[in-house]
């Protein structure tokens, strides 16, 4: 495609994220929602009647009656799958949210696909669109990290299937997953985990997630960390990642970068709104433009691999090492 074509976009989800981009999209110049596919009709036909476009029961259907451009996967974690292959079998560039699957073989196995048929990809990892996460891995850049931590505590999200293990892979799968790419892209890749999480009857039965999870982190620069996480909260508290380097200490958050160095505090705000720009850029990517921020599945999949480690150290109490 070249940089002007219209682009046509085909939804397989339309829950509170299939929303957002669907807004998102629907305000991109020459970009049309073409479909909209859930297995709820009456929430699909919400969605679709704000965009002019059709319902669909499901990604297959969708993509055999409108032939859209691109794909957007935006079910829950253990539904994926399904959508993504029916988007390999096509050729269809592909954007899917995170996290790419509840479980890991899920996700190692759709990777494989979509690199052997070689899709234009992109994630929902948007934290990299944003300009002060660039200027946190600039100023990064030249120095060995020692030390980071990263903390989500949160809420229970209000979806049925988020308290269980097969639905979302948990809370560090699910949600702090942001927080573990952010510490691979500003600091470099983890090497290993060991982790342990306790639950406190928080979520009722039969919910068998982890409602509080601590991991150490040992990172391939030489440096160590701690990521902690909770769904514990009354409302979203903190997700955040602090960073302390030889003479700078660095605090990211998705609204503000802060910045401890020798000249004094700097307290900086992002100009670039990044659940706007992660479509923006990836729709640049199916028409032919490249793109620095948008997270393909490859990537991605790293991501995954190190927050189904953490999982698996919690469950099996052993410390698991990465080879990513």
């Amino acid at each position: 495609m070249s940089p002007s074509d219209d682009v046509r976009i085909g939804l397989v989800g339309a829950g509170g994220v299939g929303e957002r981009h669907a807004r998102v999209l629907s305000g991109i110049p020459g970009v049309t929602i073409a479909g909209v596919a859930d297995p709820d009709p009456r929430r699909a036909a919400s969605l679709a009647s704000r965009h002019g476009a059709p319902t669909l029961p499901d990604a297959r259907a969708l993509v055999d009656a409108v032939r859209p451009d691109a794909l957007y996967v935006c079910v829950p974690p253990f539904a994926r799958g399904d959508p993504e292959m029916v988007a390999v079998e096509h050729g269809l560039p592909l954007f899917v949210e995170k996290p790419l699957a509840a479980d890991l073989a899920t996700a190692e196995r759709l990777g494989a696909a979509i690199a052997e048929a070689g899709l234009v990809t992109g994630t929902g990892y948007h934290w990299r669109c944003l300009d002060t996460v660039q200027h946190a891995r600039e100023l990064l850049a030249d120095r060995s990290p020692g030390l980071v931590a990263a903390r989500w505590f949160d809420k229970v999200p209000p979806p049925t299937w988020w308290p269980s293990a097969t639905g979302s892979g948990g809370q560090v799968v699910e949600q702090a997953t942001h927080l573990i790419d952010l510490i691979r892209y500003v600091v470099g890749e983890i090497r290993s985990v060991a982790a342990d999480g306790a639950r406190n009857g928080h979520c009722p039965p039969p919910a068998d997630i982890d409602e509080s999870s601590a991991a150490l982190l040992r990172l391939a620069s030489g440096g160590v960390g701690t990521l902690t996480a909770t769904c514990l909260a009354p409302d979203k508290h903190s997700a955040v990642l602090d960073v302390a380097a030889p003479g700078l200490a660095v605090t990211i958050s998705e609204d503000r970068l802060v910045v401890h160095d020798r000249n004094g505090v700097h307290d900086l705000r992002p100009r670039v709104d990044a659940r706007t720009a992660v479509d923006e850029d990836f729709i640049g990517l199916v028409r032919g433009c490249p793109s620095t921020t948008v997270v393909p599945y490859a990537e991605a999949i790293r991501t995954h691999r190190v927050a189904c480690a953490i999982a698996t150290s919690s469950r099996d109490r052993r410390p698991v090492d990465l080879d990513l």
